[in-house]
């Protein structure tokens, strides 16, 4: 039932062993407008070809840029690469401090500035499938997961991602210093930090790595990350296509949770982007859509649709209110015509796990499991990747394409 954009649904507890949901009475779901659709031109014409497609991602890639996150510089023309420290571990993996030197320009050398990677690199000569994480392995409520990775036979890269932008407000970073004239906001820092992970990894003919490149198989190169950080995997996944698959795990308001459907306790865009909470995060304009998200001409599906057709997974507990769990459903569903549209509807993933806000052991099983499935091809590996729990008709006013 639906009073004045409210809908009356039930609250979520979940059957551990059968991931089955059960909904018991009024709980209110906020629902502002409906999801904006993906194959209308802003000029209003339609989509109807893959062609189409292509350029419709672009006007959205721009849209999102000019209103949410700001728009960053191209690559740099230099990335020098520095290994100062290498461990052989017990278990014959290699632990690594790496720095990587930006150069935004070889005209003038010295507006360099430096951030940390470090590299955990399974035995055996590859190449490997490789995760790149935004911020140190096991920071904050992120569980360690080093060595259940590189047992799985994946690189893992993690890179300290306030290097670039310290995450406080009013405080310009060396990545915004060196490129005053651009608008990027703090996540969309972060995000590029990540693609400049993917230089390295990747081996592109700008990177200068004297002590070479670990063995990274170059159709398999995953980002993920929690909370902000999940958000920050989402951008740079979304706005560079080398990445092949995502987890955002977490994340929230401009990550993978929508703006415009709102379960209980979720956060807003009115909270993200207050004075005196995360509005430097995101670029000036966005704040004054705040109360006026059916105004916006996108909501974050439209981001999901900028990473298909390759891997999208987002991972969430289903107790993080503040995540917004329904939201997240909302934004996949909403999302999914794109992918059937692009023939990989199975590259649209979604998984819930009972617990609250955290990036635990069951989530990286899951990303493993999905990528060993998907990407790598192993057919025998296994996990509920598609759940979708909160039973609502979300306002979604659109098919794929014919």
């Amino acid at each position: 039932m639906i009073i004045a954009g409210i809908i009356l649904i039930p609250v979520v507890v979940i059957n551990t062993m059968l991931l089955v949901v059960v909904l018991p009475p009024k709980t209110n779901v906020e629902i502002k407008g409906d999801f904006p659709d993906p194959f209308i031109f802003n000029n209003g014409t339609a989509v109807e070809t893959v062609h189409d497609w292509q350029m419709r991602r672009e006007e959205i890639k721009e849209m999102i840029l000019d209103i949410q996150y700001g728009h960053p510089p191209a690559r740099p023309d230099a990335l020098n690469v520095t290994n100062i420290s290498s461990v052989t571990r017990p278990d014959g993996s290699i632990f690594s401090t790496v720095i990587l030197t930006v150069i935004p320009s070889n005209i003038t050398p010295s507006s360099s500035f430096n951030f940390t990677l470090d590299l955990y690199v399974p035995p055996g000569i590859g190449p490997f499938p490789a995760i790149v994480k935004v911020s140190k392995d096991g920071t904050g409520s992120q569980e360690p997961n080093n060595s259940t990775i590189t047992s799985h036979g994946y690189i893992y890269a993690c890179y300290h991602h306030t290097d670039l932008d310290p995450d406080k407000s009013g405080i310009v970073g060396v990545a915004q210093a060196a490129y005053p004239s651009h608008d990027w906001a703090t996540l969309m820092v972060w995000a590029w930090g990540a693609m400049r992970v993917a230089d390295y990894l990747l081996e592109e003919p700008w990177v200068s790595a004297p002590d070479g490149v670990p063995p990274v198989k170059d159709d398999a190169l995953i980002v993920c990350g929690h909370s902000r950080r999940g958000k920050t995997a989402l951008i740079a996944a979304a706005f560079d296509e080398r990445f092949d698959m995502v987890d955002c795990n977490g994340g929230c308001a401009g990550g993978a949770g929508s703006y415009l459907v709102l379960g209980p306790g979720a956060e807003s865009l009115k909270d993200i982007t207050a004075q005196n909470r995360f509005h430097y995060w995101f670029h000036e304009n966005f704040s004054m859509y705040a109360g006026r998200e059916d105004e916006l001409p996108f909501d974050q599906h439209f981001m999901r649709a900028l990473v298909a057709p390759r891997i999208m997974l987002t991972t969430d507990g289903i107790d993080d209110e503040w995540a917004n769990p329904i939201g997240v459903q909302a934004v996949y569903e909403a999302a999914q015509p794109v992918f059937d549209f692009l023939n990989e509807s199975q590259h649209n993933a979604i998984h819930y796990r009972p617990g609250d806000h955290g990036y635990i052991e069951e989530d990286f099983s899951t990303l493993l499991n999905l990528s060993s499935h998907l990407l790598l091809g192993n057919a025998s590996a296994t996990g509920d990747f598609y759940m979708t729990p909160f039973d609502i008709d979300f306002p979604i006013p659109y098919e794929s394409p014919a």
